[in-house]
């Protein structure tokens, strides 16, 4: 069953804007997990424009599902990683300036800076996800690093879902299907929603988890967080149930 990892950047972006504990992140969190989120995902920017580094600490003691720390891998990421030892590290290639993640490494380049990072975090005994575009040439280098997983980049099948749903999925099928011979697990992430998810995970069930915050954090503006989680979980059950019938 894939996994449904809850990204509340979004709540703490909200909280800043005015200051204060309003909302408190920290029992978002609480709640998510309760409401049936097997996750949470945070992205710490050195900027701090919405995850804190102090929000970092207090969320390690609350998370009792999988938690998931995403970043560019530099000297203060790593030792957020070693200090909380969280379940997942999400390595992404974007410099603090940029607004959100919205390309995967390029491993080819990265190779041997991949290769040591990620030595690193498997001596914290902390499983390590590589965030790449649907591209078979970065796949291949992927096992040479040592990463336990793939986060596909689903950007561009997000915004190409409704011109042409068949098509947007082709890149990311073919992926999953070489990382799956490769021993690589598959987890997927940006711009996934209620409109996209259930024919992503129809095509590719062997999705291991999705991080989805931005949709998701919205969707509760309308329908409530409970129910909104309650929702994306019955999307990806109902794509797998698709799929094995």
């Amino acid at each position: 069953m894939t996994k449904l990892s809850v990204n509340i950047n979004k709540i703490a972006t909200i909280r800043n804007a005015r200051g204060g504990n309003t909302p408190n992140l920290v029992q978002v969190a609480i709640d998510c997990q309760r409401f049936g989120a097997q996750g949470i995902t945070i992205h710490p920017r050195p900027d701090e424009r919405h995850i804190t580094l102090r929000d970092v600490y207090n969320l390690k003691e609350v998370v009792y599902t999988e938690f998931n720390i995403e970043g560019y891998p530099d000297e203060r990421f790593m030792k957020i990683i070693r200090d909380i030892r969280p379940t997942q590290a999400t390595l992404v290639p974007d410099p603090p300036h940029v607004l959100t993640s919205n390309t995967g490494w390029d491993v080819i380049q990265n190779e041997h800076f991949l290769k040591e990072i990620i030595a690193d975090l498997k001596e914290m005994g902390v499983r390590t996800t590589l965030f790449l575009n649907p591209d078979l040439k970065q796949l291949e280098k992927v096992k040479n690093v040592g990463a336990d997983r793939i986060e596909l980049y689903t950007g561009l099948y997000a915004e190409n879902y409704r011109e042409n749903k068949e098509k947007a999925i082709i890149k990311y099928h073919e992926v999953s299907q070489e990382a799956q011979k490769f021993e690589i697990g598959i987890n997927a992430g940006h711009d996934l929603s209620l409109e996209n998810l259930t024919y992503f995970i129809q095509k590719i069930p062997q999705i291991d988890e999705v991080s989805i915050g931005h949709a998701l954090i919205s969707d509760a503006l309308y329908l409530g967080l409970e129910n909104t989680i309650q929702r994306y979980l019955y999307e990806i059950e109902k794509g797998q149930q698709i799929e094995f019938k």
